[in-house]
């Protein structure tokens, strides 16, 4: 056929790698121009002729109009080769519509084979095919389009499923973006969260970090069984509704499960009888102990347990609450005995930590009061870590975020030491009755130190070793305790559940689980726990920065110098409980103060830099 010479001529058209060239000349290797006005030297087996020319300029191989349906209705169930074919669609064989002829073999829709054997494919194969490329350009179009709306700082609602995957690597929950990518930018969950807020479909101050860090965001949705009737209880229930309780908690808290009664010498601390309705193995225990614990947020709390369980059972919200009450006495030198573990029934009075300081003078806060102190020196005594680095409650409440500094003498001490005690008489008790349940224990730090200062705390407080959770008893270092067991706020975590499941069961005389079991719940509830706490140590830094940024302009707060590098000083601001490093033009001292700024805040790199001010 005529486009297969011999031997392509000067001024032909050949095709060299699915392109269109111009032979320049022919000799051993036959020189070609290329688009772009390029020349090459190739071999003859290197190209396809297309058409003898003359073509003068490849800028002749201009588009062509032909009847392409109507050819290939003419040749269908035939063969064909090229110029019979450019001939049929375009009334003509010239090189633009030789290489046009080409293009359309090449596309592979209405035509297909090799140059000397053309054949015309079946009306279905090429409906399919126009209907997938149809599919493929509106794919690109709606790609693009998508694209120029998100570079220009925007987005449609319909866009919400396509921006899923930049949520999922601001979220952590993926690696990539195809569109994050395509913009440019780099695929980090940083980048993706500071992408998102920038086309408005995060907000400004959205806080990522609870999904991140993988928390379970909503209480479960379980059904919750009636309390058994007192006539019912096994063992009977003391009534212990005589004495005033008082459920001593922040202002506004939504869980309360301990409070404390003064009787005579004897102490009460009363807890919250969760264990009275969840039970283990049932679906309110799985719930309870693949969230670890409550997830507390500056947004709000999320339960562990369903909201009727706390409405059941949390001490003072009904005129009688039902509680697993601790009885002991703490003598002369702050050790505890007269050790008693009973269900009981109690009228809790609530009050806050304000409400409280205000009548620890009064019986029977004070006497508790006295006691608390006693215990507390006794463990200072056996190297207790009297470590008083600043903590703060970080709340939003309609939009503003309201940092408030913690007091942690006084009333709260007050209670923090009553809770211990009954920590450790339950630690204590369940050694002695041979029932199994989590100690908490933690290693001493190669030196034990009473620091002074705050350098000196924040320093101490580094080379402590982690707590850790076990079936054996040992000692807690950082409480000054010989055996320890959380056992006071089985509303809010898993462990203590776990501790009050196994007295219940030994008060009832009903099976134990076993230390193997116990050592499995604990380790599934402590590792839901530390995503828990790492949600709310970061949702913590996430809206200190918020506030911070809402006050760049004008904030300025005291800090004191804790740690010192070769560039920078870590600095402690105390009415934020936020560490700072900090680059100094002079040298500083520990526990300097100094007056700070704000630099600048990056939500999404959840940093904030500081300068020091005169």
């Amino acid at each position: 056929m005529s486009s297969h010479q011999a031997s392509p001529r000067p001024d032909s058209l050949v095709l060299y790698k699915v392109h269109p060239a111009r032979v320049l000349a022919v000799a051993d290797k036959i020189d070609i121009e290329i688009a772009g006005g390029q020349t090459k030297r190739v071999r003859p087996k290197d190209i396809v002729p297309l058409h003898p020319g003359p073509l003068r300029s490849l800028r002749e191989l201009t588009p062509c109009q032909g009847a392409l349906e109507d050819a290939w209705e003419l040749l269908e169930g035939t063969e064909t080769d090229l110029k019979e074919l450019a001939e049929l669609v375009f009334d003509a064989f010239t090189p633009a519509t030789a290489w046009a002829t080409w293009q359309l073999l090449a596309e592979g829709v209405w035509f297909e084979g090799e140059l000397h054997a053309i054949r015309p494919r079946a009306r279905e194969l090429i409906r399919r095919e126009q209907a997938e490329r149809a599919a493929k350009a509106a794919a690109e179009a709606e790609w693009a389009a998508l694209l120029a709306r998100l570079g220009a700082g925007r987005f449609a609602d319909t866009d919400r499923p396509r921006l899923a995957e930049v949520e999922r690597l601001a979220h952590e929950q993926g690696e990539h973006s195809r569109i994050l990518k395509a913009l440019g930018h780099p695929e980090t969950p940083a980048s993706a969260h500071r992408f998102l807020v920038r086309i408005g479909y995060w907000a400004p101050e959205h806080n990522p970090h609870p999904v991140r860090c993988g928390a379970t965001l909503a209480a479960p949705d379980l059904p919750v069984p009636a309390l058994a009737a007192p006539a019912d209880d096994t063992p009977a229930r003391l009534d212990l509704t005589h004495l005033a309780a008082f459920a001593i908690d922040d202002e506004g808290n939504q869980d309360p499960d301990d409070a404390v009664s003064l009787d005579g010498e004897r102490i009460w601390v009363h807890v919250a009888d969760v264990a009275a309705l969840v039970t283990p193995d049932d679906a309110l225990d799985q719930a309870a102990r693949a969230r670890g614990a409550n997830l507390y947020l500056p947004e709000g709390m999320i339960n562990m347990l369903p909201g009727a369980v706390t409405e059941l059972l949390g001490l003072g919200l009904q005129p009688v609450s039902p509680a697993l009450s601790f009885g002991l006495r703490c003598n002369a030198d702050g050790d505890l005995d007269a050790i008693e573990i009973h269900p009981t029934l109690i009228r809790a009075t609530r009050l806050s930590y304000a409400e409280a300081e205000a009548r620890l003078h009064e019986e029977p806060l004070a006497g508790l009061a006295a006691a608390a102190a006693r215990y507390r020196a006794r463990r200072v005594a056996a190297g207790a870590a009297s470590i008083d680095l600043p903590e703060v409650s970080v709340r939003l409440q309609q939009g503003e975020v309201l940092i408030r500094l913690l007091d942690r003498h006084g009333s709260r001490a007050m209670v923090t030491d009553l809770m211990l005690m009954a920590g450790e008489a339950t630690a204590r008790w369940c050694q002695e009755q041979g029932i199994p349940i989590p100690f908490a224990t933690q290693a001493a730090p190669e030196r034990s130190e009473q620091p002074e200062g705050l350098a000196a705390m924040y320093a101490y407080r580094r080379k402590f070793k982690p707590s850790r959770t076990t079936v054996t008893a040992d000692r807690h270092f950082g409480l000054g305790l010989p055996a320890y067991t959380r056992a006071t706020s089985p509303l809010r975590r898993y462990a203590d559940l776990l501790v009050h499941q196994q007295v219940r069961a030994h008060l009832r005389g009903a099976p134990l689980l076993s230390a193997e079991q116990i050592s499995l719940r604990a380790g599934q509830a402590e590792q839901a726990g530390q995503l828990v706490r790492r949600a709310e140590r970061l949702s913590n830094q996430h809206w200190k920065l918020v506030y911070l940024a809402r006050r760049q302009r004008d904030w300025r707060d005291e800090a004191v110098v804790v740690e010192l590098g070769e560039r920078k000083a870590v600095m402690l601001i105390p009415s934020l409980a936020l560490e700072a490093r900090v680059r100094a033009r002079t040298e500083l001292g520990l526990n300097q103060r100094l007056t700070l700024g704000v630099a600048e805040v990056d939500l999404p790199e959840l940093d904030c830099s500081f300068r020091i001010r005169d």
